[in-house]
Parts: C-alpha cells; sequence; structure tokens
C-alpha cells in the first residue's frame, strides 16, 4: 500500500499564494503518476494537475492554467501544488493521489488517495 499525507492548506485571501505539499510512503516503488484533485462542496470531484515520474510531463485543468504549478521531489516522495492569485472559486478541498500508471487528470485512474487539505479562499 501507499500512503499520502497532504499539508498546506489554509485560509487566504483572493490573489493570495499557498503551496500544498503530499508526503507518499508505504511501498512508494508502485509511484509513477501524482496528481491533483479538488471537490467543493455538492460538487464532484475535479481534477487540478498531474505530473510524471521524472517531471517531465505536467497537465493541468484549464481552470488553473497559468496559476497553479505542480512539482516533485522523488528524493523526498514528495509532490507539491504552487497555487498563486487564488480566487474564491478554488475554495475546495484539496486531495492528492498517486498510480503506477503515467499521469492523468482521470480521477478514476489513480489508485492511492490521501484525506485531503482544506483550501478556503475569502473574496
Amino acid at each position: 500500500q501507499v500512503q499520502l499525507v497532504e499539508s498546506g492548506g489554509g485560509l487566504v485571501q483572493a490573489g493570495g499564494s499557498l503551496r500544498l505539499s503530499c508526503a507518499a510512503s508505504g511501498r512508494t516503488f508502485r509511484v509513477n503518476a501524482m496528481g491533483w484533485f479538488r471537490q467543493a462542496p455538492g460538487k464532484e470531484r475535479q481534477s487540478v494537475a498531474a505530473i510524471s515520474w521524472s517531471g517531465g510531463r505536467t497537465l493541468y485543468a484549464d481552470s488553473v492554467k497559468g496559476r497553479f504549478t505542480i512539482s516533485r521531489d522523488n528524493a523526498k516522495n514528495t509532490v507539491y501544488l504552487q497555487m498563486n492569485s487564488l480566487k474564491p472559486e478554488d475554495t475546495a478541498v484539496y486531495y492528492c493521489a498517486a498510480d503506477s500508471s503515467v499521469a492523468s487528470l482521470n480521477p478514476h485512474e489513480y489508485d492511492y488517495w490521501g484525506q485531503g487539505t482544506q483550501v478556503t479562499v475569502s473574496s
């Protein structure tokens, strides 16, 4: 099994920045792609960003392109999500996910999930 623990969420004003982290432990050799997803109250889970094992391939949802950056440090088994120019509509619980296959924005392709971290953007 792979365990994922997110951190870095919080309350920020619109236009501000936050950096989320997700640390993987356990059978991390199984991990290739990692991704970030989010879910707002009453809404379906949305894709945010994904990254390949090497970091050479990154994918972003249209709603965050140019504002969010995903990166990873394989030596630390950690993936990051730098979020800039935050908007109230970015408010959600953000989840980290990992999988053994290629990077994808499809949440159904991920086998391992963290518990989530709350991000709240005030207007």
